[in-house]
């Protein structure tokens, strides 16, 4: 068997041997005869944070959903379905999720277990919706977190790193379904951020602006909003100097619409504006490289100059970038713990000789802003310093321990980022 690589094609993973359980039973089984193992999704991570020297587990055939309860208004999934088709089942029950990423073809289990997010100034991320998960542990046994049992120690296991075991069912909270619409605008002055940034972000329920950081200005402002919010929708030719789109367009300049969400003020179900791509879009590999910081909104024009300073490095080697905001969450791993944040977030071009060469200078301009690394996406700043920007770093290190004291779930990526200098 060749070596398999992640989404990108950027990264190999370090063994041959590969399992694929078709039940729960199977998963601990596999977890009891293993010394060492790591989970993966989809494979959209970017860097080692999944890999294993021994034993990879691929839970693609755990994809179903279980139950949808009414009452409690939440819905139990295995954890390698797809955020796509837990879609289309809530959607066929009248129901929706709060947010959802960009791309909708990634599973849940490793969306939440990283952290991953959408955008909107009231949106937590998506991990933020689980309000209990079956995890099967070291040794065998299953261990289920919820907010009954403990709400802090789920907070400490939701984005858990695949550090605390195999998940294998999450039971998510869901609201009714409703219908969006999506509103483009061309060339935002970086200027008008200064003044109106908290308006431009809470103009919709979610906002993502886009630059290719060539000059001082977004390419791109998407709207997204909900039809049934209280406030009335009527939308502008400008928007604080950016004029409305009159065709469908792509995030990356130059490239076709066509596996795009529907724009142009165009109403639609939630799952088919909520993301940027089309869920019926299957992207077989993505030709590119994805670094994301994340910091607290309130320094979110001073981290815009900053960048914009270099971004005469940066222009060269990147697709594009956009910027999205996220509501604060409890989760102890997540970059928007008590803090409201703002994320930038840079798609390259497939060169990693000279996007590695980029990085440490775009942390360096956001150094006083104490921006934190997605834990899936490529960086290079230092362990030391990510393990001080995490608050609840040293009760995460003892959860970890508490359920795999052995370390059978640890990996390189979590020895350097996680136990780095604690043991």
């Amino acid at each position: 068997m060749d070596k398999q690589r992640n989404w990108a094609g950027n990264f190999q993973y370090s063994t041959n041997n590969w399992h694929e359980p078709e039940s729960v039973e199977e998963v601990q089984q596999l977890v009891s005869s293993l010394k060492k193992l790591r989970v993966v999704g989809t494979r959209h991570s970017f860097n080692s944070i999944a890999d294993s020297n021994e034993n990879m587990v691929s839970l693609k055939k755990l994809n179903k959903v279980v139950s949808i309860d009414r009452e409690k208004k939440t819905v139990t999934v295995e954890a390698g379905i797809k955020y796509g088709d837990l879609c289309s089942v809530l959607q066929q029950h009248g129901y929706a999720l709060h947010n959802l990423a960009s791309l909708p073809h990634i599973s849940v289990a490793g969306a939440c277990a990283t952290a991953t997010h959408g955008s909107g100034n009231r949106n937590q991320n998506l991990a933020a919706a689980v309000c209990a998960m079956e995890v099967v542990t070291a040794d065998g046994s299953m261990v289920t977190f919820s907010k009954e049992k403990s709400e802090e120690e789920l907070h400490g296991a939701v984005v858990g790193l695949g550090g605390l075991g195999v998940v294998t069912k999450l039971t998510l909270n869901i609201l009714p379904t409703h219908q969006m619409r999506q509103d483009v605008y061309e060339n935002l002055p970086l200027a008008q951020l200064e003044s109106h940034f908290d308006s431009i972000f809470s103009s919709a329920y979610s906002v993502s602006l886009f630059t290719d950081w060539q000059d001082e200005r977004f390419n791109q402002v998407w709207l997204k909003s909900k039809l049934t919010d209280d406030q009335t929708i009527s939308f502008e030719e400008e928007f604080y100097g950016a004029k409305a789109a009159k065709e469908n367009l792509h995030p990356v300049p130059g490239v076709g619409a066509e596996n795009c969400t529907a724009q142009l003020g165009v109403p639609g179900d939630w799952l088919d504006r909520m993301p940027h791509f089309r869920m019926d879009f299957t992207p077989s590999k993505g030709q590119e490289l994805q670094s994301e910081y994340i910091l607290a909104r309130e320094h979110a024009y001073a981290a815009l100059c900053a960048i914009n300073e270099i971004r005469e490095h940066i222009a060269p080697h990147l697709l594009i970038c956009e910027v999205r905001t996220i509501a604060e969450d409890e989760l102890w791993l997540s970059p928007s713990y008590k803090q409201d944040s703002v994320a930038f977030h840079f798609t390259w071009q497939d060169n990693w000789a000279d996007v590695q060469k980029v990085l440490p200078l775009i942390e360096a301009q956001l150094e006083p802003f104490q921006a934190k690394p997605h834990w899936g996406k490529l960086f290079t700043t230092p362990p030391a310093k990510i393990q001080s920007l995490y608050e609840k770093m040293p009760e995460f290190q003892q959860l970890l321990l508490k359920y795999d004291p052995n370390g059978k779930f640890r990996n390189a990526f979590l020895n350097q980022y996680i136990f780095h200098d604690a043991e």
